[in-house]
């Protein structure tokens, strides 16, 4: 029987590995705009985040936004967005990442009361979606496919 890691690598993704936190979260480490960071895991965010708080951190451009943000018991936040920037986890990249920024304190501070470490924002359903996800729960295994690059003729005259 064919193992779903060599059938996942014949079609090119790539492994990521995740890591369990104390409060069951799964964790990854990736990079926005080539700056390192630790996010949650969560396939019930319809977008991903990274805390308002970050933004020049994590060298984002950022917009206003009529949209609120709720979850893990807050609702009505305020929020910016940032458009097209690069997301890198572990060998898998996208430079059209869609973010929303929003205050994480109420997240960071249900973490540090469980004595969890800090995240600077969550990966969501967004991501798994373009990165046509499997999650390995088991192995604590994220598989993202490899996006294409784009081939271009080369045009002598």
């Amino acid at each position: 029987m064919t193992s779903l890691k060599k059938v996942l690598q014949k079609k090119k993704y790539v492994k990521i590995k995740l890591k369990k936190m104390v409060t069951n979260h799964l964790e990854l480490n990736a990079k926005i705009n080539g700056i390192k960071g630790k996010f949650i895991l969560d396939t019930g965010a319809s977008n991903s985040c990274v805390g308002i708080d970050l933004i020049e951190q994590f060298k984002l451009i950022s917009e206003e936004s009529e949209i609120k943000a709720a979850g893990a018991g807050a609702i009505d936040m305020e929020t910016k967005t940032s458009k097209n920037n690069t997301l890198e986890i572990g060998k898998w990249k996208t430079t059209k990442c869609h973010l929303v920024l929003f205050n994480l304190t109420h997240v960071n501070t249900a973490l540090l009361q469980h004595n969890a470490k800090e995240v600077q924002g969550i990966i969501g359903a967004d991501i798994l979606q373009s990165g046509k996800a499997f999650i390995d729960y088991d192995k604590k295994l994220l598989y993202l496919k490899k996006v294409k690059k784009k081939k271009f003729k080369k045009i002598v005259v």
